[in-house]
């Protein structure tokens, strides 16, 4: 029998009958990424907004238990009972009629009044009704305000200081940050993992701050704007359209110049308008470009001032038509412009003293009634273009250190949002303070990272997620928050996919780093081609080596074998050859042939024989001792 079970086991895979793994939850890839509320900042004094966060009184769900069937049945039983008895059903004889009504009487459960009837109530009392009123009609208020995804979390790295520019393209795919480290990392959840590395890094130029990025209304290309004066426009891979041109910083009439003359502060692509481009800068200027043409720039609008000087415009925007620009003015005004023919520099609106400090973030309304001002006064302040003279509310004591914060709407723009910066003897953290737009008051606070500052926020309205970017000095990150119930795609997509696995075939090229002044030991060693490169600048080795010696010695070099064949070297090293010119005087071995060379003269003696002089040689001084 165990044999023929052996053989209908060989017919089946071996995969067969064996337990399949079982498959994780949907949910369990956005638990790592559920956010603590112990971790942030303290807890929020004022109200939650999402009426989705309360205790859940749906249905509740019973579990049967074997060790407790007798127990469940007779409670069961006994709750049917208590059900028949609710149910309005009459057992028993009927109650007895109620006693008759007397004078002065109170009112009873039943609604009559029995007893002397009660006094007006107080004042204390009808206030007590009224807050109960008004707290009635605050929760149905509060179900109205749209719910902030909060309950995940997720960080994307890589900046190494703050991060001060952040772009999210119209779908919600693409997100691209700039940094004070003069970098901008372009990240896409599509092809993101649980990692969250950025695909591709930029640095538009080498030693400027990254200050602002945008994107086109078709997401094609975005705008780069830089502490330099030339602003980049990059397609949406991150290579280089071009750039604009710089104007000449001698010119002082600021509209005879060609481009901006210093540092960028801001920049912002037209909403409505695939070509067209609003930038402010440093030298008091805002200027309109056309992207079609990067050498001049279409208008120069030079802000209205007090006096003649140069001041910086820290911050520029579009309204959501494009028929509006404003700028906030370092002189703390504010100042708007409509773009219609024959438009010039003077402003429609001009507001001074908006703020008593530079203005870092403008935002439009959709319906161009409101306008948000961001301050470094700690300030944000709510405009109605309508009445611009003062504003219709203030919220103080949001501080700000950073010149690129901003403030910014909810999708619906029932909520207004803005970051806050770490002081250094505060307690609280880098937080984001939503504000009711209809009745001007805060709604909730949430913190963000517990020593980083707030500096970029956005909310995008078709992924449903909201974009904060904090750093300081040391560390920059984005951080995104979402709900997985309420929002769609973007970090939703990369957080439940899992990290490539390597491969063997997988290789790296690991960038080879120069140290041209590290120690000798740890020194790498040079390239053949440097040292061949070196040794032809030595005198020494540069010339032409010398042929090897294969006879006798000559010119001071010793020969090799003392010899030419092997046998002279034997018969050498034996004894038996004996050299004797080595022994002898070599001015007598010279005079020896003195007597031959006057008798019979070949070369050159001839030729003077007559007029040669006889010569005469010294003699030893053996010779003249004797």
């Amino acid at each position: 029998m165990e044999d023929m079970d052996e053989a209908m086991r060989a017919q089946f895979p071996l995969s067969f009958g064996k337990p399949s793994k079982p498959q994780p939850h949907t949910s369990g890839a956005h638990s790592a990424t559920r956010r603590s509320t112990s971790s942030a900042n303290p807890a929020a004094s004022f109200p939650n907004p999402n009426p989705d966060s309360r205790p859940d009184h749906g249905p509740r769900r019973e579990v049967f238990e074997p060790g407790r069937a007798g127990s469940s049945r007779a409670a069961d039983e006994s709750r049917v009972s208590a059900e028949d008895e609710d149910d309005g059903t009459m057992i028993g004889p009927p109650p007895p009629p109620p006693p008759p009504m007397a004078a002065g009487s109170e009112e009873g459960d039943d609604g009559l009044i029995i007893g002397p009837p009660r006094p007006p109530p107080s004042s204390s009392e009808q206030n007590d009704s009224d807050d109960e009123s008004e707290s009635s009609e605050l929760d149905g208020d509060m179900e109205d305000l749209p719910r902030i995804p909060l309950s995940n979390e997720i960080v994307l790295k890589g900046h190494t200081k703050v991060v001060s520019a952040l772009a999210v393209d119209h779908s919600g795919s693409r997100v691209l940050t700039g940094s004070y480290d003069y970098t901008v990392r372009m990240y896409d959840f599509q092809g993101m993992n649980s990692k969250l590395q950025s695909f591709r890094q930029l640095e538009p130029f080498e030693g400027h701050q990254v200050r602002s990025l945008s994107w086109s209304p078709t997401s094609d290309r975005f705008l780069c704007v830089t502490g330099s004066a030339q602003a980049k426009i990059y397609d949406r891979d991150g290579l280089t359209l071009g750039e604009f041109i710089k104007g000449d910083m001698y010119i002082r009439d600021l509209k005879n110049t060609k481009g901006h003359i210093s540092g960028l502060t801001g920049g912002e692509w037209n909403p409505k308008s695939k070509e067209t481009i609003l930038t402010s800068s440093e030298d008091g200027s805002l200027r309109i470009w056309d992207v079609a043409d990067f050498k001049s720039q279409k208008q120069v609008i030079k802000p209205k001032l007090a006096r003649p000087l140069r001041i910086p415009v820290t911050a520029c925007a579009w309204d959501h038509d494009g028929k509006r620009i404003v700028g906030g003015i370092g002189d703390g005004s504010i100042q708007l412009w409509s773009i219609k023919p024959g438009w010039g520099s003077r402003p429609d609106i001009h507001v001074g003293d908006a703020h008593s400090d530079d203005i870092t973030g403008l935002k439009f309304s959709t319906d161009g009634l409101v306008l948000l001002s961001r301050s470094m006064d700690s300030t944000l302040k709510i405009w109605d273009l309508r009445q611009m003279r003062t504003p219709i509310k203030v919220f103080a004591d949001l501080p700000n250190h950073y010149a690129q914060t901003n403030a910014a709407f909810s999708p619906d723009e029932q909520l207004i949002f803005t970051g806050t910066s770490v002081e250094k003897e505060g307690s609280s953290g880098g937080l984001l303070f939503f504000f009711d737009r209809r009745k001007l008051e805060p709604v909730s606070q949430v913190g963000i990272s517990a020593t980083y500052s707030v500096i970029r926020c956005t909310w995008h309205p078709k992924i449903n997620q909201v974009f904060a970017t904090v750093g300081d000095k040391k560390e920059g990150g984005t951080h995104i928050l979402y709900d997985s119930s309420v929002s769609q795609r973007g970090a939703l997509v990369c957080v439940g996919r899992a990290p490539r696995k390597k491969s063997v075939d997988d290789f790296e090229v690991q960038p080879v780093i120069h140290n041209p002044h590290a120690l000798p030991l740890f020194r790498d060693a040079p390239s053949r081609k440097r040292l061949r490169e070196k040794a032809l600048k030595d005198p020494m080795k540069s010339h032409k080596p010398e042929l090897p010696v294969t006879g006798p010695g000559f010119g001071g070099r010793v020969g090799v074998t003392k010899g030419s064949l092997l046998t002279q070297y034997l018969l050498k090293q034996g004894g038996l050859i004996k050299e004797t010119w080595m022994d002898e005087d070599p001015r007598e071995a010279i005079l020896k042939y003195a007597d031959a060379a006057a008798k019979d003269p070949k070369f050159i003696a001839p030729a003077y024989a007559e007029t040669q002089p006889e010569p005469v040689f010294a003699k030893s001084d053996s010779e003249e001792e004797k």
